[in-house]
């Protein structure tokens, strides 16, 4: 049986018999398709794997706390632009289930005080934490390990002269614009900001954050990090009446050139070593561009030219830069695998016949507004957390865990017989790719549901592929009750929770929730049909549902907690997947939290003159 009842502690008990033969990462993979000009994903993802048998992908094997990265960025000397803190309410805070059941409010002017609110409610401090001699900081945007390798950089018509468009970075210790540079009227400014949009929010990852504590896999974790603010993002921009799209016909070059990769940083070397290097090398602090998000009113459709903004943003290499970033660590480890990666799965400009376009607003099903606290969208968003342990306890009633799952599809709520399409529901619609991650649950403890392995079917074109792909003899039943427009299928009936732990890294959290799950994403024929450039999206995907997982389960009042940690091929094992076609990208678990008492919490920005 691949799901089996034991009541033995799941510390001491052994490994089950399903994860006894493991399906291992060759060289090459095994899809019998013609092999991509590069190999190089495929080759860094199963490199990287977690393996019961092989071990851990290669890290530091511990931690140098003398050079831990420095988690906050700053450009000095800088103009800065300090933002109202707490931003005035310049739109209504609106109850969490209306923003996603109801048509977007009316969209607001952009002023300081509106991206004041953006990026208050979605990038900024939310808390400080305290024990002992430790002080550290929250974001309202999760982070693996809470080390924050994301960056944002805005630019927005200057308030000032609307002439004229303002590029900067955020710094969100102190909740201020920092100018990096102006761009004059002379220039193409309707091409980089096309009306009516109301600025473009760029994100970028420095990988050392991450690399200093999980080594290879730290690429991982900065993509699902990066999916993560992307969700952020969207969701502030709704409540501000703002549509948020990635601009994904922008190549990594130009995306460099708007956040400055060039100004103000480390120098990169002349080649990327091809081994590990310890010792001062601080181009490894340098930002890596990741993605630009066009912010315009709900209901528009601005008209984006790719080539005219890739055409502008080359004039930035003659603007004035201001500033020079801190630095973050005094010496650092060149893990050469990760910039030799990033450097292979770069976009280097639009398809043929890439358009902008924008995906009609579609509304989450909603089964029951009585499920959800009294909380507006503000407040779940600052007061989110990521759990640390999970009470092993309590049960999740099965109307909650339903209107959880209907949030995670991408296409919101469909009508009977309809099927999801593309991403067009809040935060998903974001990205303008149709869905190719999925969800295998293991529920734990929820009223009304038998224990088990099901699955989450996002995208059903690929239904019968996963058939195919998953173990024959996996039921595929339609649970008792489910609603009619969520593709959820039970595959295995048993008690799963020693299981959903093994796979976990061996991970408790992992089964002492009210479910766990893996994202399995479509894999290797997404890199053969749109590109390697599509590996890291496959992660921001992730990034983007594990998002809603944090936010739907604190707005019913319970947790959740994402898990980079996980033995990939183990999950495959028990899924019966034996290629490459399908693979396992992120785990999430989601219960109710153990809060420890013994840490103290502390106002994010407790005011002038005061140091938290």
């Amino acid at each position: 049986m691949l799901l089996r009842r034991s009541h033995h502690s799941p510390r001491r008990a052994p490994l089950l018999p399903v994860l006894h033969r493991l399906t291992m990462c060759s060289s090459a993979p095994a899809s019998t398709s013609p092999p991509p000009a590069s190999l190089a994903a495929v080759d860094y993802h199963c490199r990287t794997k977690h393996s019961l048998t092989a071990g851990y992908a290669r890290g530091p094997g511990r931690l140098d706390w003398a050079n831990q990265p420095n988690p906050f960025l700053r450009f000095s000397p800088s103009p800065v632009i300090p933002l109202p803190n707490p931003p005035p309410p310049v739109a209504s805070r609106v109850h969490y289930p209306a923003l996603f059941h109801s048509p977007p409010p009316p969209p607001q002017p952009l002023s300081l005080d509106s991206l004041s609110d953006l990026l208050f409610h979605s990038l900024a401090l939310s808390a400080w934490k305290s024990a002992g001699a430790s002080t550290w900081s929250l974001r309202v945007n999760p982070s693996s390990g809470n080390l924050h390798p994301t960056e944002a950089h805005v630019l927005f018509r200057d308030p000032e002269d609307p002439g004229r468009l303002v590029v900067s970075h955020y710094a969100p210790r102190d909740h201020l614009l920092e100018i990096r540079a102006t761009v004059p009227a002379t220039s193409d400014c309707s091409a980089l900001l096309p009306p009516p949009a109301t600025a473009v929010l760029a994100l970028s990852s420095i990988f050392w954050r991450e690399a200093w504590k999980y080594g290879e896999r730290a690429l991982r974790y900065c993509n699902h990090d990066a999916g993560h603010a992307l969700a952020a993002v969207a969701i502030a921009a709704a409540t501000l009446g703002w549509d948020a799209r990635v601009l994904d016909g922008l190549s990594d070059q130009d995306l460099g050139r708007l956040v400055g990769v060039d100004k103000g940083c480390p120098a990169p070397p002349e080649g990327i070593p091809d081994k590990m290097v310890r010792g001062k090398t601080p181009w490894v602090e340098r930002h890596h561009p990741d993605c630009a998000v066009l912010l315009f009113p709900a209901g528009s459709e601005p008209e984006v030219d790719y080539a005219r903004m890739s055409q502008a943003l080359r004039g930035f290499h003659g603007l004035e830069w201001v500033g020079n970033s801190n630095g973050l660590s005094k010496d650092h480890v060149v893990w050469d695998v990760i910039y030799r990666t990033a450097e292979a799965v770069k976009k280097h400009g639009p398809k043929p016949g890439e358009r902008f376009s924008v995906s009609p607003w579609r509304m989450s099903a909603e089964l029951s507004e009585r499920l959800y606290k009294e909380l507006t969208v503000q407040e779940v968003v600052r007061q989110r957390r990521s759990a640390v342990d999970m009470d092993g306890m309590h049960v999740m009633r099965k109307e909650e865990f339903y209107q959880i799952l209907l949030h995670c599809l991408p296409s919101g709520e469909v009508s009977l017989g309809e099927q999801q399409g593309p991403q067009s529901a809040l935060p998903f619609r974001v990205l303008p790719w149709d869905a190719e991650v999925h969800a295998a649950l293991f529920i734990h403890r929820i009223s009304g549901l038998p224990k088990g392995l099901y699955f989450l079917v996002r995208n059903e074109e690929h239904l019968d592929k996963l058939r195919r792909a998953m173990r024959q003899d996996f039921e595929w039943a339609r649970p008792e009750g489910c609603p009619d427009g969520l593709p959820l299928y039970r595959l295995m009936e048993g008690d799963c929770q020693r299981l959903a732990m093994q796979i976990s890294c061996l991970q408790d959290i992992a089964s002492h929730g009210c479910f766990s799950l893996g994202m399995i994403a479509r894999f290797e024929p997404v890199l053969h049909e749109k590109g390697e450039w599509m590996y890291p999206r496959l992660f921001w995907e992730t990034g983007v549902l594990g998002q809603v997982l944090y936010l739907q389960a604190h707005a019913v009042g319970i947790s959740a907690t994402g898990i980079g940690c996980y033995f990939d091929d183990a999950v495959h094992e028990v899924l019966g997947l034996k290629d490459l076609e399908f693979q396992s990208l992120y785990h999430f678990t989601v219960g109710a939290p153990v809060v420890d008492r013994r840490i103290l919490s502390l106002p994010a920005y407790p005011g002038p003159g005061i140091d938290a």
